[in-house]
């Protein structure tokens, strides 16, 4: 492996691009908008969405999408709403490289996270995995420290991709767990909501420390549900994404929380964010699939209701506190 693909022109797309390229990587950055990509190559940065950005020498801006495609690793990089076409598109152009991807969250409909999308398009004999963990892209972008977690069940793949990855800033850890890593990465944006609106509400910091642990407590419940490993979500992609998100004035979940405990409609506040908070779609599939398993995850159903059944922020809150007393583990 040598050249890294990247299918997606975002902000983490992007910043992983620069990352990789600041390491001497030859990173190859296929923009869906049009004109993206050109207007890159002649700025030599991301203006629509990570500006102040600039693009190292090795990364190649293109507006043809079989030249990434063609690379030794593809990185799948769009929203979760795109990543069923991406891989469509990418079985189409007959690769056979190895794909990563980076999104996080549930498939809006079905409910399937991202490995399970994967396996419904992509050939079966191409090697896949995620990588997640705590990573805002402005930091990643500025060449800032950051660890992330490539989960795959192929421990071949995750030989040759890892340290193809991994270097300078970028610290690249490996695990088995595709189940967990990938939940965690999705739930954690659901409670980043909650932590924003507690905030917005000026609850303080006791109220968020609660909501981040019982946060994580949710999130673990359903990942045993679903046959993850518990240790995971004590890692990057649990525990530390969590921390990441619901702390961080650069997480958008977190904004969305905080602007609707403000008196922003839904609508509004999704409309002048900017980018995708991923959030809010995965909120209504991390309710459904906790009910289809029988999981509790009462944060969780708190944002589904002020998300979408209209119920006010400060209701949704002393609905929570007024839960009956119980153990904690």
């Amino acid at each position: 492996m040598g050249t890294v693909g990247i299918l997606g022109g975002g902000a983490w797309g992007t910043a992983l691009a620069i990352a990789l390229g600041r390491n001497g990587r030859r990173a190859v950055l296929w923009a869906r908008e049009a004109g993206l990509a050109e207007a890159m190559r002649g700025t030599r940065e991301n203006t629509l969405f990570l500006k102040g950005h600039a693009l190292p020498p090795e990364v190649i801006p293109v507006d043809d999408f079989a030249l990434a495609a063609a690379c030794d690793l593809v990185v799948a990089a769009p929203a979760m709403a795109g990543l069923r076409p991406t891989f469509a598109a990418l079985a189409a152009s007959g690769t056979k490289a190895g794909v990563i991807w980076l999104c996080k969250g549930f498939e809006a409909g079905s409910g399937l996270l991202a490995h399970q999308v994967a396996e419904e398009t992509l050939a079966v004999q191409m090697p896949r995995g995620a990588l997640s963990g705590p990573s805002f892209a402005a930091e990643v972008a500025q060449g800032l420290p950051v660890a992330l977690t490539l989960a795959t069940t192929d421990h071949a793949f995750a030989s040759a991709a890892a340290p193809l990855l991994h270097g300078g800033n970028l610290r690249i850890y490996t695990s088995n767990d595709l189940v967990g890593v990938e939940i965690g990465g999705a739930v954690k944006n659901v409670i980043a909501i909650a932590a924003g609106i507690s905030d917005g509400l000026g609850l303080g910091l006791n109220a968020r420390a609660a909501l981040v642990t019982r946060g994580l407590a949710e999130m673990a419940r359903l990942g045993r549900a679903m046959g993850a490993k518990p240790e995971t979500f004590m890692g990057l992609t649990g525990m530390g994404d969590l921390i990441l998100t619901t702390t961080g004035d650069l997480s958008r979940n977190r904004t969305v929380g905080r602007k609707l405990a403000e008196g922003g409609g839904l609508d509004a506040v999704l409309a002048g964010l900017g980018h995708v908070a991923e959030g809010v779609p995965t909120a209504r599939e991390t309710l459904a699939l906790a009910r289809r398993h029988g999981v509790e995850m009462p944060i969780t159903q708190a944002v589904c209701a002020i998300l979408f059944d209209g119920v006010g922020p400060r209701q949704a809150v002393t609905e929570l506190l007024a839960r009956d007393a119980r153990s904690e583990v």
